[in-house]
């Protein structure tokens, strides 16, 4: 009855990439500089399984016999962002990147998008998303026109205070979006922000929802549902893969809850695997050029470590990673082009070694398919072989 836990630090990269000078992300390495910016960071239980290994990083002593194998992956797609990430670890490599809008989208896309909802916009351009709201909040109250606006990333995302623009109808108006933006228009997500509030005092409400363009050919999701496998997400995994290959789903409003919901979601894991993605480090700290905020919500998330790897038994396996980076200490807030990590871990291992470098996500996709023992035509190069070596005296 193999059991799985694979945990998406969302945006926790380890080292700018060869090609990172293409995308502007020179020097970036989101855990080493986070770890420099503060002064060091305490990753105790992180630290037993390798981290340092992969690189070095301040405060965090390099392990003699660490716990787990370790390693770093290289994203072979292009770009940098949630859902490339993603469905790369998944087995996808992606030819093309997502089309993204620096200077907003193009007039047939709004002109389209405000005669299917019957009211204007506001905004069109890419913003923070928190200091949009601010910018166009009272507008919006007196306008009742929801405010677009996108980012760095291939998303368009859609803003409306919940008394101007109940929930349920800003959902149905990025449904309208999701269908216009395909072809060369098709965004990685359509977004729903609510928010509440009042001029000057706006916060973002919990009702976030993505509307995720559907993977391009199957998953390692799918193949395991398909064997039924249980697959339980936690977190926008169901949003990042448009609910396909998923048998359960839990979603939550923090890292720390979502530490509970895998707690949670062993109870009902028979056979398969928990699909996590903890996505403050992102949202809340990288985007924000916030390393202290980065620096604790690391801190928070290792010392809630021990308890994740009590859960595992026998073969059982656990694996952190990443999908991009998300250097808070650069002057850009967007995603950063970086190797991710890569912690394997099982209560009974007996002999662990260094992984490498992989020369693309898809490889870890390829070994839990291999690992699982399921049909499929993935891409990427199973290491199974090596993390079988783990299980053995040698």
């Amino acid at each position: 009855m193999k059991k799985v836990i694979l945990i998406v630090l969302d945006g926790v990269g380890i080292g700018e990439l060869p090609d990172a000078y293409k995308y502007g992300d020179e020097g970036s390495n989101t855990l080493a500089n986070t770890a420099k910016a503060v002064g060091g960071l305490k990753l105790h239980n992180m630290g037993k399984l390798g981290i340092s290994n992969i690189y070095p990083i301040m405060g965090v002593p390099k392990e003699e016999k660490p716990l787990g194998f370790f390693g770093k992956m290289t994203e072979a797609s292009p770009g940098k962002d949630t859902t490339t990430g993603h469905w790369e670890i998944s087995g996808i490599i992606l030819d093309r990147p997502f089309p993204i809008y620096p200077n907003g989208f193009p007039e047939e896309i709004i002109s389209a998008f405000e005669e299917a909802i019957g009211r204007k916009i506001l905004g069109n351009k890419p913003a923070s998303g928190t200091e949009i709201i601010e910018e166009l909040g009272e507008e919006h109250l007196k306008t009742g026109y929801p405010i677009v606006y996108t980012s760095a990333d291939s998303v368009f995302q859609i803003a409306a205070h919940e008394e101007v623009i109940p929930v349920q109808e800003l959902y149905k108006m990025c449904e309208i979006a999701r269908q216009i933006l395909q072809g060369e228009h098709a965004v990685a997500r359509v977004i729903a922000r609510p928010f509440l509030g009042s001029p000057g005092n706006f916060y973002r409400t919990p009702g976030r929802k993505d509307f995720s363009l559907p993977p391009p050919k199957k998953t390692l999701l799918d193949f395991l549902k398909e064997a039924d496998y249980d697959v339980i997400g936690i977190g926008k995994i169901e949003d990042v893969f448009a609910g396909r290959g998923i048998t359960l789903s839990f979603h939550q409003k923090s890292n720390d809850e979502g530490v509970e919901n895998i707690i949670k979601a062993w109870e009902f894991l028979k056979k398969g695997m928990i699909f996590v993605n903890l996505v403050d480090f992102d949202t809340l700290y990288g985007h924000r050029n916030d390393p202290i905020g980065m620096a604790k919500a690391l801190e928070d998330f290792d010392n809630a470590l021990p308890n994740i790897m009590a859960l595992l038994s026998g073969d059982d396996l656990l694996i952190i990673t990443a999908d991009h980076g998300c250097d808070p200490t650069t002057p850009s807030t967007d995603h950063s082009r970086e190797y991710v990590p890569l912690l394997i871990y099982s209560p009974s291992f007996k002999n662990v070694f260094d992984l490498g470098i992989r020369s693309s996500f898809t490889d870890l996709g390829k070994t839990l398919s291999e690992y699982f023992e399921v049909n499929n035509d993935l891409e990427g190069v199973s290491f199974l072989n090596k993390i079988m070596q783990g299980w053995k005296n040698l």
